[in-house]
């Protein structure tokens, strides 16, 4: 039974998620938005982050759009019925941080003097980007009052500015005849996409907006607070078909899971996103539309898969658009549900404890109205690390996805900035890297759902071939022009470290082998 009401609400948010990604009015039923009478609601963003700890999941979504409050609603089928114990607002903030969090990123290195000698207590570590802030990780664990319309308002509460009621129906079109008897306005013919809901004795949560409680910004968009709410369901799935009955076009599907282990999809093809790739200096004008056209020629290459593109301990980053999560973060996204209900094993234990033993994974899958055949199912999966600062045992840097012992996955693309001041000393060490001279922070590609596609040339822009992709003429970087060494051979060069004990030794053996040519003169 459990597993059927799981279904049902994870329904919810395929629909909610997936049709709020393309621009939508009222006039179409939007999956569980509607509006009042002769009101146009444009969704412009939903964000959505589960958190899920054996079979509880806790659902935050944050949704914004552009119109009058008036008559605006969201229905969510439930699988069960919501108190106020299971709903709550949050603050929009954490969802900035962790979209930010687990956007793809652009990094900037700055190519060190090569003259430059570290100082002699220095270990030579990785420096800047190294991807050596690896938190402690877990190895992943297998899976495991309205009869006349049959419609009855089971509970009725006030969160935030929400006014909320759960509603239960007994058929589909009466629920339909009560939505547009109370001036919801909904096409006509809804009934069939209702129908299963009711069918499967769904309850629908409808969270009606108070006007008087709405702030707007500058662009007259609802400033509304992100709801979370919290159910049990045996499986993990996100049927996300239903949310194509009014698509427009190609949806994106982004998804952040926080659980202790990483999480990939069960029933279609999984693919990481190409990382640690050098680009140009054009990257920084639209980085988001450079990143679109390689997740595109990702989807190209690999029809219909689900794009992994970060999965990294929550309470670390490198390096960080933005501070990682930490434990009230974590508490907000629903750990202080979970941690009320009971640990599910030690390792949930040790993550809720300490605050470092989550796990982000955010999957993206991108389609067409006709281009999915089954819904998408979650399954748990085995660590992996890339997109890191880190160089192989070849002394290349690190490519793709490789297994690991803890998750330090990213999308990462680096633009490096060589240097161009003058080098003077006869042994310079090229090839040494830094952070940005202001100690700016990478730029994430967000809103990628909105970016105007088709007008960059990857090639142009990717300074080396990409495999993965079918990529093999990108436009290479420039060879670099070294500049000779100082004139005069070490005549003023600062002699310390290898090179100059080897000068010194040099010298020495000279002065030597005059001393002994004297001796044997005077013989």
């Amino acid at each position: 039974m459990r597993s059927r009401w799981g279904w049902v609400a994870l329904q919810a948010l395929a629909v909610i998620f997936a049709t709020l990604f393309t621009s939508h009015t009222a006039d179409a039923f939007c999956g569980f938005y509607v509006g009042g009478a002769d009101s146009k609601l444009f969704n412009d963003a939903t964000q959505v982050v589960l958190m899920r700890d054996g079979q509880r999941t806790v659902l935050s979504m944050q949704n914004s759009y552009k119109g009058p409050p008036e008559g605006f609603a969201m229905v969510v089928p439930v699988p069960v019925i919501l108190q106020q114990e299971n709903v709550k607002t949050l603050p929009r903030e954490i969802f900035a941080r962790v979209d930010s969090l687990t956007a793809p990123r652009l990094v900037e290195y700055w190519e060190t003097d090569p003259c430059y000698k570290e100082p002699e207590y220095s270990s030579g570590g990785c420096g800047f980007g190294c991807g050596g802030a690896m938190m402690p990780m877990t190895a992943a664990r297998s899976p495991g009052g309205a009869g006349d319309y049959g419609v009855r308002i089971e509970s009725q509460f006030v969160v935030g500015e929400y006014e909320i009621v759960v509603l239960s129906a007994q058929d589909a079109a009466g629920l339909e005849a009560w939505l547009h008897d109370n001036k919801y306005k909904i096409p006509d013919g809804a009934e069939p996409y209702l129908r299963p809901y009711v069918q499967s004795g769904s309850k629908f949560f409808v969270a009606k907006v108070d006007p008087a409680k709405v702030k707007f910004d500058a662009e007259q968009r609802a400033l509304l607070s992100p709801l979370r709410f919290d159910y049990d369901a045996e499986t993990f799935t996100l049927p996300i078909r239903l949310g194509l009955i009014n698509s427009a076009g190609t949806q994106d599907l982004i998804v952040n899971i926080v659980a202790v282990e990483r999480y990939e999809a069960a029933n279609y093809a999984n693919v990481t996103i190409p990382t640690n790739l050098a680009v140009g200096e054009e990257a920084v004008a639209d980085f988001p539309a450079m990143y679109a056209a390689l997740f595109d020629a990702t989807l190209a290459k690999n029809p219909r898969a689900v794009v992994t593109e970060y999965s990294w301990a929550a309470s670390s980053c490198d390096p960080c658009p933005t501070p990682p999560l930490d434990a009230s973060d974590l508490a907000l996204l629903g750990s202080d549900v979970l941690q009320k209900r009971g640990p599910q094993d030690e390792e949930s234990a040790r993550a809720w404890r300490y605050g470092n033993g989550f796990v982000v994974t955010r999957l993206h899958a991108r389609y067409a109205k006709d281009g999915l055949g089954e819904d998408l199912v979650f399954k748990m999966a085995s660590p992996i690390q890339g997109g890191r600062e880190s160089s192989g045992t070849n002394g290349a840097l690190e490519k793709g996805a490789t297994p690991s012992g803890g998750n330090n996955f990213q999308g990462r693309y680096i633009i490096r900035h060589y240097w161009k001041g003058a080098v003077a000393c006869s042994a310079p060490v090229y090839e040494r890297w830094g952070g940005p001279p202001d100690g700016a922070k990478p730029r994430s590609a967000t809103n990628l759902a909105f970016v105007a596609r088709g007008k960059t040339q990857l090639s142009a822009i990717v300074k080396e071939d990409v495999p993965e992709i079918g990529l093999t003429q990108a436009t290479p970087t420039p060879a670099r022009v070294i500049p000779p060494p100082r004139a005069g051979g070490c005549a003023g060069c600062a002699i310390g470290g290898r090179a100059g004990d080897v000068a010194a030794l040099l010298v020495a053996a000279t002065a030597l082998a005059g001393l002994f040519a004297r001796r044997r003169s005077r013989r």
